[in-house]
């Protein structure tokens, strides 16, 4: 079974410095039909404008996935990390028992577009750590690119969940093919672009659940890029 979480239908917030669309429930944005899928809690979407961003402030018990796709992000951490994160990278951030941290715009000329995704840990309590990969635009061209899993392999970062996660490029016709264990869920998140899900279209910006499935395919209609979480 594939049901669609359409782009249109996620929560927004314009908060003037920040445009953001919150694909489950978030912040001020509470969504009963939509607190996360599986370990998958938060697909935000944000726009962050030049010169400003989000101050210090903390999390835990979280595995936290930054993907930037236009502009650069600057990153500082209580754990002594700070970088500027730029379309490619990945930053891995596992609060566990606590960690405080600040992203801004690194532009005073330019937006910063990025997505910011949450996983539930496999177990609590941990100790906070930090990772950064970077995956360059051909490494995900016509293929679904290991970016993040439990044992880190094929260079991807290392998440503390049986949670995988992919990055893939398509042009308008590219195919791929990616089969589910029978105790695994899947979400998609398109970032850009359109394709066909087993048959279902999904745009831009479209979420997609998919459960029951043995065998997903994915048929780009338009030059697309998207991630898939391969779920327990």
């Amino acid at each position: 079974m594939i049901t669609v979480r359409r782009a249109g239908e996620r929560g927004h917030a314009d908060h003037g410095w920040l445009d953001t669309r919150h694909t489950f429930s978030f912040a001020s944005y509470h969504d009963p039909a939509h607190m996360g899928f599986r370990a998958l809690r938060v697909i935000n979407e944000d726009r962050v404008a030049p010169g400003t961003g989000f101050g210090a402030h903390s999390h835990r018990d979280m595995e936290i996935i930054t993907y930037v796709l236009e502009g650069a992000l600057a990153h500082k951490d209580s754990m002594g990390n700070g970088s500027v994160i730029r379309p490619g990278n990945v930053q891995r951030m596992s609060a566990g028992t606590g960690v405080t941290h600040s992203e801004f715009n690194a532009s005073d000329a330019d937006p910063v577009h990025f997505l910011q995704i949450w996983i539930l840990p496999e177990r609590t309590g941990l100790p906070p750590s930090y990772e950064e990969k970077q995956f360059t635009r051909e490494e995900k061209r016509g293929v679904l690119r290991l970016i993040a899993s439990p044992d880190g392999r094929d260079g991807a970062a290392t998440l503390r969940q049986h949670a995988r996660v992919h990055a893939s490029v398509l042009a308008p016709g590219e195919r791929l093919a990616h089969l589910l264990a029978p105790d695994r869920h899947a979400w998609l998140h398109l970032v850009s672009g359109a394709l066909a899900l087993n048959s279902v279209a999904l745009e831009g910006g479209d979420g997609a659940a998919v459960t029951g499935e043995a065998a997903l395919t994915v048929e780009a209609t338009a030059s697309s890029e998207l991630l898939l979480f391969d779920l327990a």
